[in-house]
């Protein structure tokens, strides 16, 4: 069998997939905004530069910088800065010889400063165009003055900025993990606690589970205790009927092995003749109550919803009447079937209501009494159901004693069987959904079974 992956690795992953996609979108947030950031500081420093250069320029007539602007000069932002002035009249007046110029274009003459990108020496570098009006050595005019640094410094803060941002992202992301992976082992100990509670449970121990579980595992709890309160009573349902069968054929299996005793030493062949006779007769009876046995037994355990399929009543009733009658002939007991003159459909077990109605008839010739002379059939819909009624003129069962009658290995009479009949019967109906009646009109008993009708063929697609 495939083994899945566990409850806690699968919440922990389910927890930090989202945090580390957040992370990521994080530090890509992070990386454009200090790349913006840094921009915009280390074209400021350019700008702060060719200021004081352009102060300095006008009070030394270029011939030097003050040592705060060599300073700032040589180490703007964490890099070195490179300079050039251009006087009005097109003189050099100090810096480096030649200034970088961008690639295809000239630069207008204008106000403000202008930053652009270029390459100085093979290595690109940003650039600051600035022009102020200034007079030196008693030359007014326009002077140029051009500042850059090379891209590496920014490249290098960004990348230094941005490293230590995923490094704290990352410490964080792995605390979390942490922090996640044993909380979740914290969190999911009622669940093994109640592993454990299950794991105890046997089929000598099926009591409910009492103790305290998070709100999310109460429905599951309440499930597996009613689960366990259906097996308890399904265990002990059987217990008792095993005890019962056992009782009930105790008597018919040491009666045949009795008679079986007696055709070994009979006497003659006359008498070997009748006992055999007899002992063929409880062989019978014992065989009878064992198949009733296993038809009850089959009917507790019947799932119609999933098994059952549509069948006509009305088709049913003939099969089973044609079934019976010989039995009834043979106790001069008339039987007759009043159809319904059309097919009544219903979802169910064909051979399970087949078993149930043979056992309503032969229960009204077998407790009918002497007086007994007809039983009938009846199959009609009534309301949203079917009807299956057998009725007798026979002695009847008096009201009081319906219950018992119902009730499995129940005995009304003192008539000799199984006690089956009616209690598989009840069973049957159960499983498809309706219910048994037992009443009388006058003399005898009626013995009725309702199930649900099935919609009609057009309603089903046929």
């Amino acid at each position: 069998m495939k083994t899945s992956q566990s409850l806690r690795t699968r919440l922990t992953v389910i927890i930090l997939v989202p945090l580390l996609a957040v992370s990521v979108v994080a530090g890509a947030w992070q990386f454009s905004t200090t790349a913006d950031r840094a921009e915009s500081i280390f074209d400021r420093g350019l700008l702060s530069a060719a200021l004081a250069i352009s102060r300095d320029v006008a009070v030394t007539g270029g011939d030097a910088l003050s040592p705060t602007t060599r300073r700032l000069v040589n180490d703007t932002s964490g890099g070195e800065l490179f300079y050039h002035v251009f006087a009005p009249d097109g003189v050099f007046v100090t810096g480096y010889a030649t200034p970088p110029v961008p690639a295809g274009r000239l630069l207008p003459q204008a106000a403000e400063p202008i930053y652009f990108d270029a390459t100085y020496l093979g290595e690109p570098v940003r650039v600051l165009r600035y022009s102020d009006v200034a007079t030196v050595d008693g030359l007014t005019g326009t002077f140029n003055i051009t500042v850059w640094q090379s891209a590496d410094v920014r490249s290098t803060f960004v990348r230094e900025v941005v490293s230590r941002s995923f490094a704290v992202i990352a410490l964080l992301v792995a605390c979390v993990a942490l922090i996640v992976w044993f909380g979740v082992g914290v969190g999911l100990r009622p669940l093994l606690e109640l592993e454990g509670a299950i794991a105890r449970r046997s089929s000598t121990d099926l009591t409910p589970i009492r103790r305290s579980v998070p709100v999310e595992t109460k429905g599951l709890v309440e499930t597996l205790n009613r689960l366990f309160d259906q097996v308890s009573r399904r265990i002990s349902s059987k217990d008792e009927f095993i005890s019962n069968a056992a009782h009930q054929l105790r008597n018919p299996i040491a009666g045949v092995l009795a008679l079986a005793e007696a055709v070994q030493s009979a006497p003659n062949e006359g008498a070997a003749r009748r006992r055999s006779g007899e002992l063929l007769d409880a062989a019978r009876e014992t065989s009878q109550l064992a198949n009733q046995l296993l038809s009850f037994e089959r009917a507790r355990g019947a799932d119609v919803s999933a098994t059952g399929r549509p069948l006509d009543l009305a088709a049913l009733g003939q099969d089973v009447v044609a079934a019976f009658s010989p039995e009834a002939e043979a106790r001069e007991v008339s039987v007759t079937y009043e159809e319904p003159g059309h097919p009544i459909h219903v979802l169910g077990d064909a051979v399970m209501l087949r078993e149930a109605v043979l056992n309503l008839l032969r229960n009204a010739l077998l407790h009918g009494g002497r007086d007994l002379s007809r039983i009938r059939l009846m199959i009609a819909a009534s309301g949203p159901n079917a009807s299956l009624s057998v009725e007798d003129d026979g002695v009847g069962i008096p009201p009081e004693k319906h219950l018992q009658a119902r009730s499995r290995f129940g005995q009304a009479g003192g008539v000799d069987g199984s006690g089956l009949g009616l209690p598989i019967a009840v069973k049957v109906a159960q499983n498809h959904g309706g219910e048994l009646k037992m009443g009388s009109a006058g003399q005898g008993l009626t013995v009725e079974i309702l199930i649900p009708l099935l919609a009609d063929a057009d309603e089903r697609g046929e």
